[in-house]
């Protein structure tokens, strides 16, 4: 029998006396005080249920809603599942953590309904299979749940067993007072993959009730998928407490609001949360080619919250070595078109091998922190996002932009106006020539330009060189305390040089194996004693054109250098010395190109400093970098490859002439565009792709009167008879192909 209102009032007094909702002791002396025998409904009685839940059962035919299987979590002593017995659905499975009150009503209808089912279970942890059920009924379940001191956890752990649980095509339906933070729970929870509606439980004017219920229904329906929710409130106002009710109504217009946004296309910048609810479908799956950003972590459950993009690599092989990883991106690389691209960030997840690839973004919010300690404080949040069914106990993997650097001795730091911050350091890489020994490792000085988040644009092999005869006259007249200090300082920096017969970038070996083009050219000059032009725009450190220099005697260089404390570094640090045969012109190489071509028109030379060149064969080389990451360009500067400045390269080189360019860009559409507009001015283009790198080197002439495209291997030959230093000009040559 229901609870007659002074019963009612005795049970709101014990109630009063519990104090938690979610106590299982406490729900065990509830019941016990009130004693057996009754039911009690803490709002909605039957007579107002009737009709809109029997509506909703039959929704779909009689026979087939009488055969459904129902549960009904935290059911008390509440006669909803009587009722619905006793109205032909026969299905039904009661659940209760309080083993008083499922002894009770076991006891109360194994005899008259004995087809119904009650367990003993925390309806936050259901022991039943995936998909068991076809409705749930939950009537105050998840209001009592959500007692607002104690949060949303209990509350969120209910709702995922329950979706857990619920068939595909299923309905969730809540009776609930639909309090604010109970409704914004049920409106965040179901908002992907759910068609949801909601309306008033009527109520007779008569009816002195202090809160209105609403009934919620959420049907599962297809991961990912965002709907408009129904709302029948208007429709209600002759029935129900219409200030809850407006209250409602503007809680589901501002849902109504996200939910458009998320469904309009526009990358919104999701949580984790909502991609663990199914915003951009199942995470257990790897979809190929999806790519979403979102935040991880939020306040109370991690240290920090992280800008975050998930992607899952657009082919699935067997090649994988990840099944999922983490890539962090340090605040200052963000901007890097690498990173802050669409086309870059698919760069990284071919070069990382997973299969799932979490990039995660540093900001200012972390720089205070500790890598282990924003790698632990991460942990857990991209737990949630590995694919599969993975060991819990199996950690994924953390990738980071690094240098492999073992030691690290810092020699110089400066600041130019033109180039930025700049260090030079001597280093000792990890595991050198997989040699573990001291006395087999290599030293490298390197050049750091900042601008470029710590581009190593120049490095150059440290070798250790025995002291002059001179020098050692002098030492044997030293007195024995100078001797002393200098075996003291025997095997320091002091005994080492640069060896500029070693290329430290294998785009300056392929520029140099490319030269292959005009090798019968080169070989002519060298024979007859002439001098081959070759202009270099762009110094760093000085290492290739010294290079050059010692690897191709008969070549006339010029370097054009736009920061004059670049050429000083070059010269204190990294041995560049200049001659007949090596000259630096400090400026704008753009304009040198211009100016020379000026004065070539006028039969007068520009920099009267120069040597002259007796050789058909003009080189004209761009070696810059770009300080501006954002256009996807890191190598050269836009304005090397506007249309402009290529057709003032080609009447520089005159009809003989080869033109090299070393391009950066991990951006397929503007490297298209590049090689496009060669292709416009240029009659010849060539390019070699680097292995293992994203430099590519690109060839042009004017025309193919000294190419030697055809005859390559004989090309290869002639030009290292005339290298002094050892290159692979072989190796390299073999990814040389023709664009044009």
């Amino acid at each position: 029998m229901a609870t007659t209102p002074a019963a009612a009032a005795d049970g709101a007094a014990i109630f009063d006396t519990l104090g938690d909702f979610t106590s299982r002791e406490n729900w065990d002396k509830f019941f016990a005080l009130r004693g057996t025998g009754d039911s009690f409904e803490w709002y909605a009685e039957w007579p107002r249920l009737q009709a809109p839940l029997l509506d909703l059962l039959r929704g779909s035919g009689a026979a087939e809603a009488e055969a459904a299987e129902i549960l009904v979590p935290a059911c008390g002593s509440s006669a909803l599942s009587e009722r619905l017995y006793d109205a032909g659905f026969r299905r039904i499975t009661n659940v209760d953590f309080s083993r008083v009150i499922v002894a009770d009503m076991l006891r109360r209808h194994a005899r008259a309904r004995p087809e119904m089912r009650w367990r003993v279970m925390d309806m936050t942890d259901m022991q039943f299979a995936d998909g068991a059920f076809d409705i749930i009924f939950d009537k105050g379940g998840l209001d009592a749940l959500m007692e607002p001191k104690a949060g949303t956890k209990l509350g969120t752990k209910y709702l995922n067993e329950a979706k857990r649980v619920l068939k595909s095509g299923g309905k969730f339906v809540c009776l609930t007072l639909a309090e604010s933070h109970v409704l914004a729970l049920l409106l965040s929870e179901f908002r992907f993959g759910w068609d949801m509606s909601i309306q008033a439980i009527a109520s007779e004017p008569s009816e002195k009730s202090a809160y209105q219920t609403f009934m919620v229904v959420m049907v599962k329906g297809k991961n990912g998928a965002v709907g408009t929710i129904k709302s029948l409130l208007d429709q209600s106002d002759k029935y129900c407490d219409m200030k809850q009710a407006n209250a409602v109504i503007r809680a589901l217009g501002n849902e109504n609001l996200i939910r458009e946004s998320y469904s309009s296309g526009v990358d919104v910048l999701l949580s984790l949360r909502d991609l663990q609810l199914g915003a951009i479908g199942d995470l257990k799956v790897i979809v190929p080619g999806r790519r979403r950003q979102f935040i991880l972590g939020e306040q109370g459950c991690s240290l920090y919250c992280y800008k975050a993009v998930l992607l899952d690599a657009k082919k699935q092989t067997e090649t994988f070595v990840y099944h999922c990883g983490v890539f962090i991106v340090p605040k200052a690389r963000a901007q890097e078109w690498l990173f802050s691209s669409e086309d870059g960030q698919w760069h990284v997840v071919g070069s990382a091998k997973a299969a799932r690839l979490i990039m995660v973004f540093l900001d200012s919010r972390h720089s205070i922190a500790d890598m282990d300690v924003i790698k632990k404080d991460l942990s857990p949040l991209v737990k949630d996002l590995e694919p599969g069914n993975p060991d819990e106990e199996a950690s994924i993997p953390f990738m980071m932009a690094g240098d492999g650097v073992k030691h690290r001795d810092i020699l110089h730091e400066a600041t130019s106006e033109i180039t930025g911050s700049m260090t030079v350091e001597d280093v000792i890489y990890e595991n050198a020539d997989g040699d573990q020994s001291s006395m087999s490792e290599k030293m490298f000085r390197r050049l750091i330009f900042k601008r470029s988040s710590g581009l190593v644009q120049s490095e150059a092999l440290l070798i250790r060189y025995a002291p002059s005869d001179r020098t050692d006259r002098k030492n044997k007249s030293a007195s024995a305390t100078s001797k002393k200090r200098r075996n003291q300082k025997k095997g320091s920096k002091n005994s080492l040089r640069i060896d500029h017969s070693f290329l430290g970038s294998s785009y300056h070996s392929s520029i140099i194996s490319g030269l292959s083009l005009v090798a019968s050219a080169l070989s002519a000059a060298a024979a007859s004693g002439g001098k081959v032009s070759t202009t270099v725009i762009g110094l760093g450190a000085g290492c290739f054109p010294m290079f050059l220099r010692g690897c191709l005697p008969f070549v006339d260089i010029e370097v054009v250098e736009l920061d004059p404390m670049v050429a000083e570094i070059a010269k204190k640090y990294f041995g560049f010395s200049m001659d007949e045969q090596l000259k630096v012109h400090l400026g704008d190489g753009i304009k040198f190109v211009e100016g020379s071509n000026a004065a070539a028109n006028r039969g007068t030379k520009t920099h009267p400093e120069s040597n002259g060149s007796n050789s058909a064969v003009k080189i004209l080389i761009i070696d810059v970098d770009s300080s501006d990451l954002s256009s996807g360009l890191s190598c050269p500067p836009a304005n090397f490859v506007e249309d402009s400045f290529l057709l003032s390269a080609k009447e520089f080189l005159s009809e003989g002439g080869l033109f090299i360019i070393n391009l950066v860009s991990r951006s397929s559409s503007v490297r298209e565009m590049i090689v496009s507009r060669l292709k416009a001015v240029f009659g010849h283009l060539y390019s070699m792709q680097l292995e293992e790198d994203i430099n590519e080197v690109l060839f042009a002439s004017p025309s193919g009167r000294y190419l030697e495209s055809s005859h390559l291997d004989a090309a290869v030959t002639k030009l290292k008879d005339l290298l002094k230093f050892q290159v692979d000009v072989e190796s390299d040559i073999k990814r040389l192909q023709r664009l044009q």
